[in-house]
């Protein structure tokens, strides 16, 4: 495996300044372009010029700022190129159906965002005619009794949302690869942490709304893959992201510009904070989920794939037994000030979810138990505000109010 630091890729990506020398990029607000001569228009609209020449054509195919973000995108992920979208769910989308059409098959982990799960379990099937394949990613020989002639897709996370198992990355490459399939991987839970590309994925996806915007201010997503799949997305005949028309505004591709250069030290503190809150609460002798615990089943998977410095991601699960449980540990720890009831994560704050009941609400019971994902389940989205020892005693009398626990960590 060769070494990776993602953060030293963008920082050693070329600068854009601004119009004008501005140490920042500038924003380009045009829908449509101006070329210099007649001439060259055939050519961007035929797919032979593009942004690498110059070339612009109409802000739903390519726009400057937005494809600055790309580039730097595709640097933290080390592949050659990106293009941003308007959600994470669409990038999403848009890389499944830019890999297949009617008559295809995919291999989906079943522990997944509910969104992305209802599009695999219930749209594609249902409005595409792809067949799709449910398994446990961490049972690879359930994998590959999965695959088929006609699957060409294998689709993971990086951190299983939200049962934090981590995917065997370089194994599913393998089984992808040969039977002429692409890996694609939601890395959204893991910037900067793991980069899929170096183990092997082909594709790379991500919900920008999360980390890489940090403060629950943005919906964004994008896709990271080579040249030519990247370019394919925006054929003006068959490219998902050109006809179906996720657009991100370059408005938000410059925001989120600026925001990259402190992505790896705020990833830094999201996990050195959930790795202090995940030791004391095994302490205690609770069952806490979280992949930098050397108790966690795929602790050492990680330790192969992580890139050094970056900590093991800032989301744990802690299981409180049943529903009733979960939501009045929530509205506690809501009421102490320690973080929110709401959805998402990656936000600078504490949030909270039991996520049965929310963000992987969209999986049936059996699904849920398939899954492994316990009615009581609360995911808690570390932030990094306020004082760290103030924030763990908030926790631990939240605790202690419900029962969970009688001790007191040192």
């Amino acid at each position: 495996m060769r070494s990776f630091d993602p953060v030293q890729a963008m920082a050693q990506t070329r600068h854009e300044f601004g119009e004008h020398g501005g140490v920042n990029p500038s924003v380009e607000l045009s829908t449509t372009f101006t070329v210099m001569h007649a001439e060259t228009m055939p050519g961007i609209f035929q797919g032979r010029k593009g942004p690498a020449e110059g070339c612009f054509l109409y802000g739903r195919h390519f726009n400057p700022t937005v494809h600055v973000l790309g580039r730097l995108l595709a640097a933290m992920e080390g592949t050659e190129a990106a293009y941003c979208t308007a959600s994470g769910l669409s990038a999403v989308a848009g890389a499944a159906i830019q890999l297949m059409k009617t008559g295809d098959h995919a291999v989906v982990a079943n522990a997944i965002y509910g969104g992305s799960f209802a599009l695999f379990h219930d749209f594609l099937p249902d409005r595409m005619g792809i067949d799709v394949t449910f398994v446990d990613i961490d049972d690879l020989d359930a994998v590959r009794r999965a695959v088929t002639p006609k699957t060409k897709m294998i689709y993971c996370e990086t951190l299983s949302n939200p049962t934090l198992v981590v995917a065997d990355i370089p194994a599913l490459a393998d089984i992808a690869h040969g039977v002429g399939a692409k890996l694609v991987v939601d890395n959204t839970f893991a910037p900067t942490v793991v980069t899929p590309k170096v183990h092997g994925a082909d594709v790379v996806v991500h919900s920008l709304t999360k980390y890489v915007s940090g403060a629950s201010d943005i919906i964004a997503g994008a896709i990271c893959g080579d040249n030519e799949f990247v370019g394919s997305l925006m054929d003006l005949h068959h490219g998902a992201l050109m006809l179906l028309g996720p657009t991100m505004d370059p408005r938000i591709a410059h925001e989120l510009t600026l925001r990259l250069p402190h992505l790896g030290i705020r990833m830094q503190e999201h996990g050195r904070r959930a790795q202090v809150f995940a030791e004391r609460l095994a302490a205690l002798g609770l069952p806490v989920v979280y992949p930098g615990l050397s108790s966690h089943p795929s602790y050492e998977r990680l330790l192969k794939i992580a890139n050094p410095g970056y900590g093991h991601g800032g989301i744990l699960g802690l299981d409180m037994g049943t529903t009733e449980q979960a939501f009045r540990f929530m509205d506690l720890l809501q009421g102490m000030g320690f973080g929110f009831v709401a959805v998402s994560l990656g936000y600078f704050d504490s949030l909270l979810s039991c996520s049965a009941s929310s963000t992987s609400s969209e999986l049936e019971d059996e699904d849920l138990r398939s899954a492994g994902i316990s009615p009581g389940l609360v995911r808690i989205s570390v932030g990094y505000t306020g004082d760290m020892e103030e924030r763990w005693n908030q926790l631990e009398s939240a605790l202690r109010t419900i029962g969970k626990t009688g001790a007191r960590a040192s």
